[in-house]
């Protein structure tokens, strides 16, 4: 029997607002997980010096202003339950009175975040990973540069004066976003177990920050990094400050929720979603089954465009993708079919070879040293030198998949299945060759800005409308297409594999000759 319209309960709506490394952007999302309205703006940047790269709180809240106001146009705010916000782990500084503190020499305090990919740790990070404190085997046995004890080593060691005697709270990005909305000062468990050493079951680790030289991060129960902790999705005090309400265009009190990593929302928003009738042998298998791949800046999109970008035929790629309407990425990809004859496409690159790692290596090998090579450039540089360049970096790209996925193995996780999801998984060519290069079916969510549903996610659980982010990512992920790898191709990939690690492990012999006698 149909329900009267009159008795229907209204749509619930759920705000998600996602930080990146140059946008903000906010999305309406249903209680089904669909986008209903989505808004972006680019946010500052600055590099005051080789490897220093910096923010603005102050710059990224008013983006995330603008766009939540745009998402919201039209809807009745009554039906708004929650907000959720994930971002980039990125270092705010400020001072006891909440107000930012310059993070360079230069002393401009509106530059108050060192942003994830800023290097400018290296020597604080190799003396962090010299202690062989216990601590680091929760990351990996070494820690990255991109992390927050060595930024806040740096910090202390560099600007005493002007930072670091001054400061009275340092925000994993996510968790100043939350404060901002609640005032509430709050940590996710997400960010401080991924990048600032916090401890699940036992917390802070007294014996890391004074070994390290950072021991006065401990006084007052480690009040300037986070003394309460709480799961991404909880709910956050009283909700929406009605000052915060009034700059984000949403009613006061609405729930917000503890924040997540931005690529950590990714996973969120697409590995909870139902498989049952796509064809995969897996379906039955666990969660802890799937990897969820967020092909993102960090992970992809520096290293495509840098080769792409500085190859001798890239006008004119620009020129014919322009003339065609279509993206650069997009006209490689049609480029590659009509070049590949009656081979498979990832056939071209035999005797082409990337190691993509042009800004060091994060995951799983941790080596800020590590650079990019490529092995089997010709002397000619026309388009279809570029499109064979560019394959043989997503290519690599995905080989690092695969070596991540071995070190997790290797560690005793079981990976069946990938799930795909960030700007590349948009990428047909990519997502084959993810398929193909690791042997596993790749998901792609229905839903492309699975990020945003994951910061949707969180804000649907602060509102009590789901009883677990479990159940919500199962009602609000939902699976648009299935890629099977072609089997067929293994030896070939294979082989291209072991040349991958080759070029490693010939870089490390490079690296050893030159620093010997």
């Amino acid at each position: 029997m149909a329900v009267p319209s009159g008795d229907q309960k209204p749509e619930s709506y759920y705000v998600g607002v996602d930080v990146g490394t140059g946008s903000v952007r906010a999305a309406l999302v249903d209680q089904r997980g669909t986008l209903v309205a989505f808004a972006e703006q680019p946010i500052n940047q600055w590099e005051p010096q080789f490897n220093h790269h910096e923010q603005s709180s102050e710059d990224i809240w008013a983006a995330c202003c603008v766009v939540t106001k745009k998402v919201v146009q039209g809807i009745d705010l009554n039906q708004i339950r929650g907000l959720g916000f994930d971002a980039t782990c990125s270092l705010v500084v400020l001072d006891k009175q909440f107000r930012p503190l310059p993070v360079n020499h230069e002393g401009n305090s509106h530059q108050n975040i060192i942003m994830w990919l800023d290097h400018r740790a290296v020597s604080q990070v190799h003396r962090i990973n010299e202690t062989k404190h216990s601590i680091l085997q929760y990351v990996g046995g070494v820690m990255s540069v991109e992390m927050q004890a060595p930024k806040l080593l740096w910090l202390k060691e560099n600007l005493r004066e002007t930072c670091w005697d001054k400061a009275g709270h340092f925000f994993d990005l996510p968790d100043f976003l939350s404060w901002k909305a609640t005032g509430v000062t709050a940590r996710s468990l997400c960010s401080l177990v991924c990048k600032w050493t916090y401890l699940a079951e036992e917390g802070w680790d007294d014996s890391f920050w004074k070994m390290v030289g950072l021991e006065d991060l401990i006084a007052d129960n480690y009040s300037k990094i986070g003394n309460q902790v709480l799961p991404p999705g909880a709910s956050l005090g009283n909700g929406l400050t009605p000052e915060a309400a009034k700059d984000l265009g949403l009613p006061a009190g609405i729930a917000v929720a503890a924040s997540l990593i931005d690529a950590h929302a990714g996973g969120l928003g697409v590995i909870g979603a139902d498989v049952r009738g796509y064809g995969l042998a897996y379906e039955e298998q666990p969660v802890t089954s799937r990897l969820a791949v967020i092909c993102g800046t960090s992970s992809c999109h520096m290293g495509i465009d840098h080769m792409v970008q500085g190859h001798a035929a890239f006008p004119e790629l620009q020129a014919k993708a322009t003339a065609r309407c279509q993206s650069v990425y997009a006209y490689l990809n049609s480029h590659l079919d009509l070049i590949k004859k009656a081979q498979p496409v990832g056939f071209l690159t035999v005797d082409l070879h990337v190691w993509p790692d042009f800004h060091g290596n994060r995951s799983p090998l941790a080596d800020l040293t590590l650079k990019g090579m490529v092995t089997g450039l010709k002397l000619s540089q026309d388009l279809d030198d570029l499109a064979i360049l560019y394959l043989a970096t997503i290519q690599a790209i995905a080989f690092g998949t695969r070596l991540i996925i071995e070190a997790m193995e290797a560690a005793g996780h079981s990976i069946s299945t990938l799930f795909l999801c960030g700007g590349l998984s948009k990428n047909p060519l990519f997502v084959k060759m993810h398929a193909d290069i690791t042997g596993m079916p790749v998901v792609l969510s229905q839903e492309v800005e699975s990020v945003l549903v994951g910061a949707a996610i969180l804000g649907a659980c602060a509102s009590g409308d789901f009883s677990s982010v479990q159940e919500a990512m199962a009602r609000m992920s939902k699976v648009g297409k299935v890629v099977f790898p072609r089997h067929e191709d293994k030896r070939y990939y294979d082989k291209k594999y072991r040349v991958f690690l080759k070029l490693v492990e010939h870089q490390k012999e490079y690296a050893a000759i030159m620093k010997g006698d």
